[in-house]
């Protein structure tokens, strides 16, 4: 073996050029003109183009959620008007959910990563790919454009009558999210058939890494959840512009409709947010625990019945819309189902971290952060899933953070893991690791002291999407506002050391984990067609560690 070849090996080490680095550029640098990039049909630049875009609106949804909480700071006004109040709240909410979290990591990560897992090329439909981010940016436009002229403030979930009759701009914003469902359909489409038909050989259903199960149970509800989704915001633009009646009592409509068509997607559309993230922690919790994934098939299983069970408890939003004591209970004995998949995951992680070789980096910072996030979260949307304790607690402020905590820091973690975790895959470059660690402390903290307070305000009786509030609760406003500070803090160093490193940062290995993750089987960055030679074979296992055999000692004498 040659020196330089020996000391790639190393962990951590820079590999030293060779004739494939000459003859095969990375798919960074394999065209660098703006037209390359537009026009590219490479799932790896694509993800890298989601990647940015996605970004950019979790920053514009900051910006609003800023803006409610320094509003809240006080009983009364503070800094802007109670329209504008509805408003930033409406928007903070459609920004985060339809063009962050939902398309956050399918989209970049899902694109970026899924071949590789798969020993593919490319997706099956790489010209579709390419449309369902076009897609993305297209129904983004519209809603912005609808925010900038007049904004809406109904609410994220555009319930009726009031989206039929407010004088706001309902149309441009939920045409756009329309558009933005087709991008996700999309999406979906193409991991399904991916996955059905471009596995390398050697590849099984139960070789697959366990983000690929994740990512195709995640597509199975987008395809077959989000077109519900359009037919209602198809209907709220209708009902709003030529006064159908559909969801208007006055013309014999039933507003209680909307909430079932809406729901019925809306909730699935929590596990196309969360089951994504599983999968990205399901690849860090082995990786840096150094060992087999413990309980593969179950993990991968719960993954399947989470997407089926999903689709059956939608009418836990609905307990107080009139509907019958029977259908009460069984929507809340569904719901209390999702636990179980989502405890058998969680079960499963902690084993494998159980007498791992743990190394503690920042990706699994950020595991510690999620596990924490969605057992916390869970417990309290079983509490939800129980009618006696949702009446009381519907509207409130509990169910803002209750929804943060599982959905909102569930995903963020499981979203910083895999920026930390594939940085080095995507751009070849590494970061600082003790910002990285200073960075997740602050966010996991920040987002603690953010939400707490806001358990406790909801507990109280707060009701949620209020202006103004009675003086008793401006104490713990004050506190999840102060949170909410050190939370954006936290996010502006992850930005700063993670721009430095794709400048300066030290180049990275092929594998600077060790990990035993497909997708590592090729250098980093990989090359444009993600493989240099013959296709790898796949003898082993995903994420197959060895553990090292215990020296024998010799008996005593």
């Amino acid at each position: 073996m040659s020196p330089s070849s020996s000391i790639a090996a190393e962990p951590g080490a820079v590999p030293a050029p060779d004739e494939h680095h000459e003859h095969h550029p990375s798919y960074l640098v394999d065209g660098t003109t703006v037209k390359s990039w537009l026009l590219t049909l490479d799932h790896k630049r694509i993800g890298v183009m989601y990647l940015i875009w996605v970004l950019l609106f979790f920053l514009i949804g900051g910006i609003y959620a800023l803006v409610v909480r320094l509003e809240l700071l006080t009983p009364g006004p503070t800094i802007i008007d109670a329209m504008t109040y509805n408003r930033a709240f409406t928007m903070h909410g459609v920004v985060m959910i339809f063009l962050f979290m939902i398309p956050a990591i399918p989209g970049a990560f899902g694109n970026f990563m899924l071949p590789l897992m798969l020993g593919a090329k490319d997706v099956a439909f790489p010209r579709l790919n390419l449309l369902s981010l076009y897609l993305l940016l297209t129904g983004a436009v519209i809603a912005i454009w609808g925010m900038i002229n007049g904004g809406m403030d109904t609410g994220w979930t555009f319930y009726t009558p009031y989206s039929t009759h407010t004088t706001t701009t309902v149309a441009p914003i939920l045409f756009g999210a329309f558009i933005i469902g087709f991008s996700s359909i999309a999406t979906g489409l193409n991991f399904i058939v991916t996955t059905h038909t471009m596995r390398a050989p050697g590849i099984t259903w139960f070789k697959m890494p366990l983000f690929v199960w994740a990512m195709y149970a995640t597509a199975c509800i987008q395809v077959l959840a989000t077109p519900v989704l359009g037919l209602v915001l198809l209907l709220v633009v209708g009902e709003h512009l030529f006064h159908f009646g559909i969801f208007d009592p006055a013309m014999g409509g039933d507003p209680v409709l909307f909430q079932h068509l809406f729901w019925f997607y809306s909730h699935p559309a929590v596990y196309i947010m969360v089951l994504p993230a599983f999968g990205v922690m399901s690849e860090v919790v082995a990786a840096f625990s150094r060992k087999n994934i413990f309980g593969y098939r179950a993990v991968a299983f719960s993954s399947l019945g989470i997407a089926f069970v999903g689709f059956f408890a939608w009418g836990h939003h609905m307990f107080v819309s009139g509907q019958s004591t029977f259908n009460a209970g069984v929507f809340a004995v569904l719901t209390m189902l999702v636990g179980v998949f989502t405890a058998i995951k969680v079960f499963n992680w902690v084993g494998t971290v159980y007498k791992g070789a743990v190394d503690f980096k920042t990706p699994f910072a950020y595991f510690c952060g999620f596990l924490y996030f969605t057992v916390f979260g869970g417990m309290t949307g079983v509490a939800f899933a129980t009618a006696s304790l949702d009446v009381p607690w519907h509207d409130t402020y509990f169910v803002v953070a209750h929804f943060h905590f599982i959905m909102v820091g569930a995903t963020i973690m499981a979203f910083m893991a895999a920026i930390h975790y594939w940085f080095p895959k995507m751009f070849g470059k590494m970061y600082h690791e003790g910002w990285g660690l200073v960075s997740a402390a602050l966010i996991i903290l920040g987002f603690n002291a953010t939400f707490i307070p806001q358990f406790l305000l909801g507990n109280a009786g707060m009701p949620r999407r209020y202006y103004e509030y009675p003086e008793r609760f401006q104490t713990l406003n004050v506190a999840s506002t102060a949170g909410a500070s050190l939370l954006a803090f936290g996010f502006l160093i992850s930005a700063i050391y993670l721009t430095y490193a794709l400048v300066y940062g030290r180049r990275a290995a092929s594998n600077p984990w060790r990990s035993k993750g497909y997708e590592w089987m090729t250098e980093s960055p990989p090359p444009t067609h993600n493989f240099v030679g013959p296709q790898p074979t796949y003898p082993e296992e995903p994420h197959f560690y060895v553990e090292p055999k215990k020296a024998e000692v010799p008996d005593a004498v």
